[in-house]
């Protein structure tokens, strides 16, 4: 599996076809309710059998927050498992016994703590020490005697590799990691792990980690950005990977390993010239892969039978599909699905004749999903000339109004998949333009580091780019453009609204980077050390670090102004947000502040993203509807 250096973004959507979509709903002067429906969409992913298959496990915010809860694999009624105020972000079965591992994340920060439970709920018991450290489970041993995690707890500045003993509770170091270092799967008798190593974002390292003595071989060694992730086979002598080392694209390829652990030549197996391979997921037995192909950010799958090479299609339910898991006999298989207009549920196949069914179904009350807005991929240069992309989401009742929303990461990517913020602002005649500008994911290595270190100007740039093809195509009316963005996203936002003061009428922030000083000084360690590279190191590079943030430009903005942050991130730490509020403050610039004291990077309980939202969706409506401007094309050039 790929590293878990992800981050998040939440964002929004208007009023169109308010009939169509509510036919309930008879008051289309209602927004907050209707704003509010969308919001309450839920979701259920991360799914995992039960070592007979009879059961799949999998996080639903049914209940208001990401809890864990099951569900017959033949399908049926789900009961569920953790009833906590706190989101659960991890869910993984053991492969012998009734115990699920999970990780819970107080006050959704990233001090993630490790727990055993029963599928019934009872016996829960935490395995890390409950404190400020940051943990996460990696891989059960195929016996489920041992369970490997990363965590924090010996430097706050890396996060290194445990394996747990489940009978006596006991943890024992194996890998200490320099950076970042997580275990993906081991081989059957539990001898070899396959370890990664992120010393920098955008860059990490594949090695051999022997699980009895901590000696661990590199097997990717490389020079410059590199991306590596696989599974190692049973037999623990090949390594299935996914490479990009002397290639731009990310490929299938398969390394034959030594008695002594050496590895052999990297041999590519499949390539493309139109995706980037996303994802690896092994069968028990090392007999069939599911090779997961990112296309322009919609997954195509396939079966790999090892033994002959050959792959098979698989048709997906949905435009985004991810965490495939087999169930221990190898005979089934589970996905999460989802779609722009399809929130993300579990689906469930037969390998042997793989045609998923749905297993959740994630409630939509008074949507008609099919009355939902699908996005269209649109294409455009840069002020450069290097080509950008961009999801545009058309309101059914344009207004002229859109609004610019800006992926997390800065190395995430903007995919079709279900936004209920999105559709809100779209239901208020409000479009949306999603774009990725370099520096995203998904488009190659050299694209994803085009914005590192000082380059992040050109990144900045192309939000500019973003409005000018809205505006030149007669897509949007350039007085009511506005700007929003999670995380990073947030960061593009201010930056956006400072660099640009004339070109946005609204800007919403969320839980975003202002000050790149501050970020390293008050963001979790391990965070700080691995994003040098990325944005540029604050003890030698202060005085460009300073240019790019926003925090020293406020002075120019025009744009209304609105700041959401959690009191508990430790990721972007609301220091962040506090800079941007008392800073226009004291100007006597009115500014909208809105802090959630139970969340940390990202909002996840549905009372505060149903605040969320609307208060989003009334902030845009108020700036961007409320005075007249000029006719636009509802179709474009």
């Amino acid at each position: 599996m790929r590293h878990k250096l992800q981050l998040s973004a939440v964002l929004l959507m208007a009023i169109s076809a308010a009939a169509s979509l509510f036919a309930a709903d008879d008051s289309k002067n209602d927004v907050g309710a209707t704003v509010e429906r969308f919001a309450r969409v839920g979701s259920a992913s991360a799914p995992d059998f039960s070592p007979d298959g009879k059961w799949v496990s999998f996080i639903s915010n049914m209940s208001g927050a990401p809890q864990v809860w099951i569900v017959s694999s033949q399908g049926g009624y789900p009961r569920m498992v953790t009833n906590s105020s706190d989101p659960v972000q991890q869910a993984v079965w053991s492969p012998t016994s009734d115990w699920l591992a999970v990780t819970v994340a107080p006050g959704g920060g990233l001090n993630t703590q490790v727990y055993l439970v029963k599928p019934d709920g009872t016996g829960m018991r935490r395995l890390t020490e409950g404190g400020k450290d940051n943990n996460a489970v990696d891989a059960w041993s195929d016996d489920g005697a041992h369970l490997f995690i990363d965590s924090s707890r010996l430097d706050p500045a890396s996060r290194d590799v445990f394996d747990v003993d489940i009978k006596t509770g006991t943890l024992r170091l194996v890998a200490k990691n320099p950076g970042v270092g997580s275990v993906s799967n081991l081989s059957r008798d539990g001898s070899r792990a396959l370890l990664s190593r992120l010393r920098s974002r955008g860059s990490n390292d594949l090695y051999l980690l022997d699980t009895k003595t901590g000696k661990d071989q590199i097997l990717t060694e490389h020079t410059g950005p590199g991306e590596f992730f696989g599974s190692i086979s049973p037999n623990g002598k090949t390594i299935y990977l996914g490479t990009n080392k002397d290639r731009d694209l990310v490929a299938f390829a398969r390394m034959s390993l030594n008695d002594d652990g050496s590895a052999g030549p990297v041999q590519v197996l499949a390539e493309r010239k139109d995706a980037e391979l996303d994802d690896i997921t092994m069968n028990r037995d090392g007999t069939t892969l599911v090779l997961s192909w990112n296309v322009g950010g919609r997954t195509e799958m396939s079966l790999y039978d090892i033994k002959s090479g050959k792959q098979t299609p698989l048709r997906l339910p949905g435009e985004i599909v991810f965490a495939p898991q087999f169930s221990r006999d190898g005979k089934q298989l589970a996905i999460a699905a989802s779609g722009a207009a399809q929130p993300t549920d579990v689906w469930i196949a037969e390998v042997a004749k793989p045609e998923f069914r749905q297993l959740t179904y994630s409630p939509h009350a008074g949507i008609d999903l099919n009355s939902l807005v699908r996005p269209e991929l649109v294409k455009f240069p840069a002020h450069d000339g290097l080509e950008l992309s961009g999801w545009l989401y058309r309101s059914k009742d344009p207004t002229g109004a859109y609004v610019l929303s800006f992926h997390g990461g800065p190395e995430g990517q903007e995919r079709p998949a279900f936004r209920s913020d999105y559709q809100a602002l779209l239901s208020q005649g409000i479009g949306v333009f999603a774009p990725n500008v370099r520096g995203s994911s998904g488009f190659g290595k050299r694209f994803v580091n085009l914005d590192n270190g000082e380059l992040r100007v050109n990144s900045v740039r192309d939000i500019k780019s973003c409005a000018d093809y809205l505006v030149d195509h007669r897509i949007a009316d350039a007085h009511r453009l506005g700007i929003t963005g999670g995380s990073y996203g947030g960061y593009m936002t201010m930056a956006g609204i400072t660099e640009y003061p004339d070109l946005f009428a609204a800007g919403v922030d969320l839980f975003g980077i202002v000050n790149f000083v501050t970020f390293f000084q008050h963001t979790e360690p391990w965070m700080a050390a691995i994003s040098t590279v990325e944005y540029g190191d604050p003890a030698t590079q202060k005085e460009m670090l300073d240019k790019l943030s926003p925090i020293y430009k406020l002075d120019r903005i025009k744009a209304a102004t609105m700041v959401q942050h959690g009191a508990n991130d430790t990721n972007v730490p609301v220091i962040e947000a506090e800079q941007i509020v008392n800073t226009l403050k004291s100007r006597g610039v009115s500014v909208e502040y809105i802090l959630f004291p139970d969340e940390g990077h990202g909002f996840r309980k549905i009372p505060n993203r149903i605040r969320s939202t609307t208060e989003m969706v009334r902030f845009f409506r108020e700036h961007l509807l409320a005075s007249s401007s000029q006719s636009v094309s509802t179709t474009g050039k």
